[in-house]
């Protein structure tokens, strides 16, 4: 339960809570524990008063140096004497209640960034230069979540990312940048490729509404006509005042490596590295969420088609580093583990992708008790297959109840606690 504190009492240690516009602060989080004096000078420089903190989450005064938060002591001494069914219930619910205080806290701040990237893209045409600035903006944000120690999850979230066009382009950013990561891209090269992600359909703004997704019914001139969004996107791009590089990947992210692609028909080579991760995020995401959700793939689904229907047009190298940083069972799949039951992946941790956090039906247990487990911690269990939403039985998909969109985003894993 959270209260309120004073910004004059902040102390390292405390879990605190910014109720501002994730892009109203510099942190990589709303939510976290501080970490170090120069943090809490920052928060004071926010121009707050008082902010929510967490004491239960908040690490004791006399401990912050050499205190551990371990993510399994759930059970209290004062539990322990409780009946033991009474206390793996409460343990699940506290679980899960953190769970979904984090996802909503995810939420909240994926739909923030859509929508400042839709209003980014609003004003490309009318203001360029300000569009520039409140895109690159967005970027610096999503790049300061990535600039962290240690490991990031890649999260399943319910976000109300803006119209479709910010969603997509949310999206690919996210998983490029997260591939950018993995990769080792230095600072320069991971804002050209967020920025580039983020305005790689920027040149949809110039079409139609009926021609800003290809269909597979269009004639020969709304192929054409499609297609002309890459150059009125580097257009665009030119009046915003973005670099060469930036303009590269609006230009290039639809070529493909067999020389099949356009507007040039380029091969891989000539093509810019970031370009090509645009590509395969582009692709990925366009099987996930279509345009037509009668046709979504499951992302299990999606990697696997990228693997062995799209591997010859898609750079090779890239793609490989890209399915192993996703996993083969990326979040939003559906799957039924090794002793039968059925799971939707809420969560996969790009250092061990073959080990996912799943959200578990159980019918023994209630839906607001659900498990939620990381199969690394669960000796002996895993995942025998994946499945497509309309193969799971009706009972387990009221209870996981998987979405009908996918949003993504990252969360960095506080090293303290394990929480992907």
């Amino acid at each position: 339960m959270t209260s309120t504190v004073p910004v004059e009492d902040l102390r390292v240690g405390m879990y605190i809570h910014l109720d501002l516009g994730w892009m109203q602060h510099p942190f990589a989080m709303s939510s976290f524990r501080i970490q170090s004096e120069e943090q809490i000078a920052i928060v004071r420089g926010l121009g707050l008063s008082r902010l929510r903190w967490d004491p239960e989450a908040s690490l004791p005064p006399d401990s912050v140096k050499d205190a551990e938060v371990d993510d399994d002591a759930v059970v209290t001494a004062a539990q322990a004497s409780l009946d033991p069914a009474a206390v793996q219930a409460e343990a699940r619910r506290a679980r899960l209640a953190a769970h979904r205080q984090q996802t909503a806290q995810l939420d909240r701040e994926c739909s923030e960034a859509g929508r400042a990237l839709r209003e980014a893209s609003r004003r490309a045409l009318q203001d360029p230069e300000a569009a520039r600035e409140d895109a690159q903006a967005l970027s610096r944000k999503l790049l300061d979540r990535l600039a962290v120690q240690g490991e990031v999850c890649i999260r399943l979230v319910n976000s109300q990312a803006g119209d479709r066009a910010s969603a997509h382009g949310l999206n690919v950013a996210v998983v490029s940048l997260l591939l950018g990561r993995s990769l080792g891209l230095d600072d320069d090269a991971m804002s050209t490729l967020g920025l580039g992600a983020m305005l790689h359909d920027i040149g949809k703004l110039e079409l139609p509404d009926r021609l800003r997704h290809l269909d597979e019914g269009f004639n020969t001139a709304q192929v054409n006509a499609y297609r002309e969004h890459v150059a009125h996107g580097v257009t665009i791009g030119r009046r915003m005042g973005l670099s060469t590089a930036v303009l590269a990947v609006i230009g290039q992210h639809h070529e493909l490596a067999d020389g099949s692609g356009f507007p040039l028909r380029l091969q891989a080579e000539p093509t810019t590295q970031a370009a090509r991760i645009v590509a395969i995020a582009d692709q990925y995401d366009k099987l996930c969420n279509p345009a037509v959700l009668t046709r979504a793939l499951t992302p299990h689904e999606a990697v696997s088609m990228l693997f062995t229907q799209h591997r010859q047009r898609l750079d090779a190298a890239l793609l490989g580093s890209f399915i192993r940083m996703m996993g083969v069972y990326p979040a939003g799949s559906v799957v039924q583990l090794t002793d039968d039951r059925y799971a939707m992946v809420v969560a996969v941790n790009s250092s061990r992708p073959l080990k996912p956090r799943v959200l578990v039906h159980d019918t023994g247990v209630p839906r607001d008790e659900a498990l939620l487990l990381d199969l690394e911690r669960e000796d002996g269990l895993g995942i025998r297959r994946s499945l497509s939403v309309a193969r799971l039985p009706d009972a387990a998909r009221a209870y996981l109840a998987p979405p009908a969109q996918l949003h993504y985003f990252f969360e960095p894993a506080p090293q303290e606690a394990e929480v992907c």
